[in-house]
């Protein structure tokens, strides 16, 4: 699961070489606020981050203004092992590379498990800690308020064990945890802060029966781990390049199957762990190939015909506590989805299940038509790119139209 618009999910911008530092960036920021006691002011914390400055050894977690941090623990997600860390001033931070630190904060400072690796590589942290901060947190006679502007863009927010969600200013799912806490998630598809107000009051029966819905028309859709951009080709061509991150947390785990979507083809896959930098082993599987390579049962597509095709990625298998994180490369030709209509007007028509997806236009078009809202940019080189963020568990219907300049 900061920077974030969805753009910067691929973004690492550096500073020219001659500059002392590279600037700190980062991606895939996800905070879980566990609230506490009510009257404590204290709200436990988990934040997810990666960092993803080239080369990067150090990572600096702002400490913020108002609220008292304890019983900091930092983990390596690739292994599931704790980091060396320390709470430093601004100008620590600064001398060591954070040059926009502010000057009145402190920071945890996370020595990273390995350099961040070159060629969008990533240094994927746990941060937890427990703050206390009773403007945002706190009783108001006998409601729980949390009044809280957040700033990452995915987060969820877990009331305390008997108490039902009343208010809630920010469109939110409302997901009953394992063991009976009321938890909201939401993602923020805006540039701005979320200003996050709930009202919470005891449930007055006891605790309510167990949820008998379905629970993965339930998956929480902020903690999602999936995300695609397509590159597309000159529209004649009807192919686009592709890439999609994923992360496998499941230990033992070292096979990753993508089943090819009916009327597409993959072409030169290849694939890379983004912890390590290190390639991925590939091929390209069909019809009988499948069944004869005896993928993993929770891995293998539900029906094969001859006509099945499946890209599978393979990789060291997940250690106990630890994940990996996957970046796959693939070209697709598909006619019905991406080609040039009778007035010479490029076409690309395509349904996206994933909260995130983006769509880069071939060099020398502009857009003309999107069906479903977008943040839009314009890359380096002069082609637009358009990032999707879909805060629901269900499909989006992209269609987009472009015209050569």
């Amino acid at each position: 699961m900061r920077r974030f618009f969805a753009a910067a999910l691929i973004a690492a911008a550096v500073l020219p070489a001659a500059a002392a530092h590279a600037v700190q960036t980062e991606a895939d920021g996800y905070t879980r606020y566990e609230l506490l006691d009510p009257g404590s002011g204290k709200f436990h914390i988990l934040y997810e981050i990666t960092a993803t400055t080239p080369g990067a050894k150090l990572y600096f977690n702002p400490i913020r203004p108002g609220s008292v941090a304890t019983d900091e623990h930092v983990y390596d997600h690739a292994t599931g092992q704790p980091l060396k860390f320390s709470v430093v001033h601004a100008d620590q931070a600064r001398a060591e590379g954070l040059s926009d630190a502010d000057p009145h904060a402190d920071y945890i400072r996370v020595e990273l498990a390995r350099p961040v690796p070159a060629d969008g590589g990533q240094g994927r942290i746990l941060i937890e800690k427990t703050y206390e901060d009773a403007k945002s947190y706190h009783l108001d006679g006998d409601d729980l308020i949390f009044d809280r502007p957040l700033g990452i863009k995915r987060n969820a927010v877990v009331l305390p064990k008997g108490w039902e969600l009343v208010d809630a200013n920010y469109p939110s799912q409302v997901i009953e945890q394992a063991d009976g806490r009321i938890g909201i998630a939401f993602w923020n598809g805006t540039p701005a802060e979320a200003p996050l107000k709930l009202r919470a009051r005891r449930i007055a029966s006891g605790a309510p029966a167990k949820s008998s819905v379905d629970a993965r028309v339930l998956d929480e859709r902020a903690h999602q781990n999936r995300d695609i951009v397509y590159f597309l080709n000159p529209p004649e061509t009807s192919s686009f390049f592709l890439y999609h991150d994923y992360t496998e947390s499941r230990p033992g785990v070292g096979v990753y199957v993508n089943v090819v979507r009916t009327g597409s083809h993959a072409n030169g896959p290849s694939g890379k762990n983004l912890d390590t930098g290190a390639s991925l082993a590939v091929k390209i599987l069909k019809g009988d190939a499948i069944a004869a390579a005896h993928l993993p049962s929770d891995e293998a597509p539900d029906k094969v015909t001859p006509d099945t095709e499946v890209v599978v990625f393979s990789f060291p298998p997940v250690p106990d506590h630890g994940s990996a994180r996957l970046r796959m490369f693939e070209t697709y030709t598909d006619v019905p989805s991406y080609h040039v209509d009778d007035k010479g007007e490029l076409v690309f028509h395509r349904s996206f299940g994933r909260a995130a997806d983006a769509v880069v236009l071939p060099k020398g078009w502009l857009l003309t038509n999107s069906s479903i809202p977008a943040t839009v940019s314009t890359l380096d080189d002069g082609r637009v790119r358009l990032d999707f963020v879909n805060p629901r568990n269900d499909e989006i219907d992209v269609l987009l139209s472009a015209r050569k300049r």
